[in-house]
């Protein structure tokens, strides 16, 4: 058997750099490149992999869990079909990643991290940011990753590289396993020469086939679904995952099933559909709550059935609702007690095309998803509505870029009240228009995630919207798009604070404590004191941004046409109406103190436990 001599980083690249994937006949690489910090425990090893591999890219990120997060945004944008490997040192290198890693697996999207670990002969120990435990030598920081990952490894001698290689890609590679991948590299391992044999570093292609159910079980749902009243169909992200967006809409069209979507399948119609509720759940649109309370089945696209599409087990409330699940995932598509259909959901929905050609809803059923869907559109139009008040309007400003934008165009966003009001409101006019990270609604996703949707489609204008709260909390990708040169324009609604959670605590009855950015007031001891002096525009310039200021709409709208012939990473800056907010029209379940001196609580708790009464097991 031939050898190559390599180092263990060496064979890590050279081994990834070979990895296609094939779906539906199109071919390419697996891996765009990698993103990074170097630190002693990659520098050497990885680093120097990569910097003799210029043929896969290397991109310095300035934070390691933004990285990740860009990493996960440019592989939904690709369609799970495409990712980064994301390397960093060791010590708070790594453990900076466990946040990203955490909301890629919970999101089911692919990432490859790749941090260093602590030496595995142990005679350098405790090696500089090195975890002991009295307990056991054969622990590290990277263990902590194990929970929030589809598949972990480390690496403890070259060889185990070959076999560790195949399951990475595996596991990656798998729609129904996919997520976030780490491979712990220990920092001597990494610099170790092994002769590795030279069939690992053909190139191999990984086929992503489109796998059926058992076809007694597709049978039985298509049988459920022509005997139906009231069907309903929920729009995950699987959905548009397996491209089945087209059949979708057709298969819609003809029948007249209502279709209401997640937040990460918002986009599986165009919004102007006939047959489009909007969006479902805590944050959906009265038509999509009214159509779930009494449907009779309920059909799953390629969703999770979060807290927040069940309206916290509230949503669907006809007695005898049945549940018909499409996932390639098992686990998923087992849930709510539902007939399973375990597999792609494009190649499920073009059989169920077939089969329900001559299914009909009634009539009047199908009138009353359009009265829905027009009605909802007017509503969305008198918030678009600009008043040009001071300070802005939420609403108002999402009406603006929404109006602004091509539809080509992509939004991406991740936490506090923008999510909500983006689901309910954008008009989606393409599958990939709406990018939205919530799953884990993790602060912080949302410039890092607008470079990888940039990086993923390049042609498209990325519009970040972020309130000021996540931006406090990781704006430093900014820098790696001026370096880049993929241009963002930014959004940045100023409302000084965390204004989603404290609308929540208003609402359960304590005063939106503790979400203001404000000083302690030295009388009170609280933090009710004046607002805090934060130039936002300044610290965005600071890092290479071109930055406007826009006092008003109409100064905002000004904005939007002059960030367009921006070249380079512009944040468009305005305060927002805290207090003003897009209705909701459903509640979620979170939990009220049952003992408390304030009347606001106790009203907010007899509230919760009516509440309480319309949730239900789905067995």
């Amino acid at each position: 058997m031939k050898t190559k001599r390599l180092t263990v980083s060496q064979a890590t690249i050279e081994y990834l750099k070979n990895q296609y994937v094939e779906r539906d006949g199109e071919e390419h690489r697996f891996f765009a490149g990698c993103l990074g910090i170097f630190g002693h425990g990659n520098v050497a090893g990885i680093g120097q992999a990569l910097h003799q591999n210029p043929d896969f890219p290397f991109y310095v990120a300035r934070n390691e869990q933004g990285m990740v997060h860009t990493a996960a945004a440019y592989a939904k944008v690709k369609n799970r079909l495409q990712t980064f490997v994301c390397t960093s040192s060791i010590g708070p290198g790594a453990t900076n990643m466990i946040t990203g890693a955490a909301a890629a697996t919970i999101n089911r999207i692919p990432v490859l991290l790749i941090p260093g670990d602590i030496f595995a002969t142990r005679q350098v120990a405790p090696v500089l940011q090195q975890l002991e435990a009295a307990h056991t030598q054969d622990i590290s920081v990277n263990d902590a990753f194990k929970p929030v990952s589809k598949y972990w490894d480390r690496i403890n001698r070259p060889e185990q590289l070959i076999t560790a290689l195949p399951e990475v890609m595996r596991v990656l590679t798998s729609p129904a396993e996919t997520g976030a991948v780490t491979l712990s590299l220990p920092q001597d391992v990494q610099a170790e020469a092994y002769d590795f044999p030279e069939e690992m570093f053909k190139k191999r292609v990984w086929y992503i086939g489109r796998p059926m159910p058992d076809r007694g079980l597709l049978e039985k749902a298509i049988s459920v679904i022509k005997n139906s009243k009231r069907p309903l169909i929920i729009s995950g992200g699987g959905a548009i995952y397996s491209g089945a967006t087209d059949v979708l809409k057709r298969m819609v069209n003809t029948t007249g099933i209502p279709v209401a979507e997640t937040f990460a399948g918002k986009g599986s119609l165009d919004y102007d559909e006939p047959q489009n509720l909007g969006a479902v759940g805590v944050t959906g649109t009265p038509g999509a709550i009214a159509m779930a309370k009494e449907a009779d089945v309920v059909i799953g696209i390629g969703t999770r059935y979060s807290d927040f599409t069940t309206i916290s087990k509230s949503a669907f409330q006809d007695p005898n609702v049945q549940f018909i699940n499409i996932n390639i995932t098992e686990f998923d598509s087992f849930k709510h007690g539902a007939l399973p259909l375990v597999g792609d959901a494009k190649a499920i929905l073009e059989v169920m095309e077939r089969e329900l050609s001559q299914f009909r809803v009634a009539t009047d059923y199908r009138e009353k998803v359009t009265g829905y869907n027009k009605s909802w559109d007017s509503f969305v139009s008198e918030i678009y509505e600009q008043k040009n008040e001071v300070p802005a309007f939420q609403g108002e400003v999402i009406g603006a870029v929404n109006t602004f934008s091509d539809a080509s165009d992509i939004v991406v966003c991740a936490a506090g009240s923008l999510p909500g009001d983006l689901h309910k409101l954008w008009r989606t006019r393409d599958p990939k228009g709406f990018h939205l990270e919530y799953g884990y609604s993790c602060m912080g996703y949302e410039i890092a995630g607008g470079l990888g949707a940039k990086m993923a489609r390049p042609n498209s204008e990325v519009y970040v919207m972020v309130g000021d709260g996540s931006y406090l909390m990781m704006s430093q990708e900014i820098v790696t798009s001026i370096q880049e040169k993929q241009k963002l324009t930014i959004i940045l609604l100023n409302n000084n604070g965390y204004s989603s959670i404290g609308s929540l605590s208003s609402s359960l009855g304590s005063e939106g404590f503790g979400t203001y950015y404000r000083y302690r007031n030295e009388e009170t001891q609280q933090l009710d004191g004046g607002l805090l002096p934060i130039d936002y525009a300044a610290n965005a310039s600071s890092m290479g941004a071109h930055v406007i200021t826009a006092g008003t709409i109409k100064e905002f709208n000004e904005a939007l046409i002059k960030a367009k012939s921006i070249e380079t990473t512009t944040l468009i800056y305005i305060e927002v109406d805290r207090k003003k907010a897009v209705p909701g029209f459903a509640w979620w379940d979170v939990a009220v103190a049952e003992v408390s001196e304030k009347n606001a609580v106790k009203d907010s708790l007899e509230t919760y436990r009516e509440n309480k009464k319309s949730q239900k097991y789905y067995l």
